[in-house]
């Protein structure tokens, strides 16, 4: 009866520390290819929920992951993953392939080509909303489009703060 208590206090503490992670972490897997070359499909990486509510504000080149208002073919919501380039009150323009926030050219060492972002008239981004796009300009489905525009600060899932796999591509973000 002693080693059974015993497995028992060790399933329940094991289930509280889960619970406490779970509530701090949620970790996504990469399904898509707008974020080459710094995210593949396949990719494991680890969001922090709290990291606005507790740490500050988002910031312009934080990677994060959100509910979007598209939806996948079995009708369920679906997460992206994106980089943050406006932020409120930011008016944000595209000319000749390049992003260019308040009028400044946004240098953006960790797009997969430069000057691939197309054209966009300017845009100014509303309180509490943010301006995202993918590192792969090519294929990103991102605020450039109607479909996504520019999100809700309360649909993000998590900031990104490390990618766990592959294993030989382990990052703290």
């Amino acid at each position: 009866m002693k080693n059974f208590l015993s497995w028992i206090r060790d399933i329940a503490i094991a289930v509280v520390i889960a619970a406490v992670i779970l509530a701090f972490f949620k970790p996504i897997i990469v399904q898509q290819e707008s974020m080459q070359p710094n995210f593949y499909s396949g990719d494991y990486v680890i969001t922090s929920r709290q990291s606005y509510r507790l740490f500050g504000q988002p910031e312009r080149g934080d990677v994060i992951v959100f509910k979007s208002g598209l939806y996948d073919e079995n009708g369920k919501q679906k997460n992206l993953i994106k980089r943050i380039v406006g932020l409120p009150g930011d008016t944000v323009e595209i000319k000749a392939g390049d992003v260019y926030i308040n009028g400044e050219l946004l240098q953006e060492e960790y797009v997969a080509e430069q000057g691939l972002s197309g054209e966009m008239e300017a845009v100014t981004v509303p309180e509490g909303r943010l301006f995202v796009m993918g590192d792969n300009r090519r294929v990103s489905q991102d605020s450039r489009s109607a479909a996504v525009g520019t999100i809700d600060m309360e649909s993000i899932v998590g900031k990104v703060v490390i990618r766990l796999y592959p294993f030989s591509e382990i990052k703290v973000f």
